[in-house]
């Protein structure tokens, strides 16, 4: 049942994405916060997670409105976004024991983050698997698209239900078109596939002198590329609308079939 409140924040939502100078004045904070490396300030229970605060809010609406059994990450990088997932999965368990009125214990969660990374540094993975979300966390090191990962991660990813999938690796448009191709699929229907940083098409190509990607080679380009040939996805417009500052314009994709 929607709520009068919640009809408000839809009708706000609406007149934001409408309000042509505050969303000029929010992609000009984004352009001139990249190269400050503006999202390298923020940590999640003590790791980096390189991640804008709007986009991790948007990622906990998210996990407690699907209430998934697996999140799928690729690009593991510091581990704070892994431990953030972690923390949410943990918290989905906690809540539900409250609710059930059964003792929490959580070893005998079946909850999971499952990272993919192609270079997982043995600093990250010793901080990671010290850390007391670690019991909740599987990884995997090989790259995203080679086909000896995209088994290991199907082969998980078969044993649950409520599949979250979040890209964040290699941002060029043949990388993440292949990534799409991979994991969009482990997407439950009603759950979301996350590509991050499409912001790149819309910042200048003077921001990526030294990356192989920019604009019209990137996480966008590859989104609207994959959507061309799968309906079964739309772009949730209404959360980069409500979010405003967020490197994943046209990012958030819902399943719906």
């Amino acid at each position: 049942m929607v709520s009068d409140f919640d009809k408000e924040v839809a009708e706000r939502i609406g007149a934001i994405s409408a309000d042509k100078e505050l969303c000029e004045t929010a992609a000009a904070f984004v352009r001139a916060s990249t190269l400050p490396k503006y999202s390298y300030n923020f940590a999640w229970q003590g790791r980096p997670i390189i991640q804008y605060p709007q986009d991790m809010i948007a990622m906990q609406e998210l996990i407690w409105q699907i209430k998934p059994d697996l999140i799928i990450e690729t690009g593991i990088a510091h581990g704070g976004s892994l431990i953030f997932s972690a923390s949410m999965l943990a918290l989905l368990d906690m809540c539900e024991a409250i609710e059930s009125g059964e003792t929490l214990n959580p070893k005998a969660s079946k909850r999971k983050v499952l990272g993919v990374d192609i270079d997982i540094r043995s600093h990250n993975r010793v901080a990671i698997e010290a850390h007391p979300m670690a019991s909740r966390i599987e990884m995997i090191q090989g790259s995203s698209i080679s086909p000896e990962t995209i088994e290991q991660v199907r082969s998980v990813a078969s044993r649950y239900s409520r599949v979250l999938v979040c890209l964040d690796s290699n941002h060029t448009h043949d990388h993440v078109r292949a990534e799409l191709e991979a994991y969009a699929p482990l997407t439950s229907i009603g759950s979301y596939c996350v590509v991050f940083d499409t912001v790149v098409e819309d910042l200048p190509s003077s921001m990526f002198p030294d990356r192989p990607w920019g604009p019209g080679n990137n996480p966008k380009t590859a989104v609207w590329d994959y959507l061309g040939s799968h309906p079964e996805f739309l772009i949730d417009k209404s959360i980069h609308n409500k979010l405003l500052i967020t490197v994943a314009p046209d990012g958030y994709l819902k399943r719906i079939a």
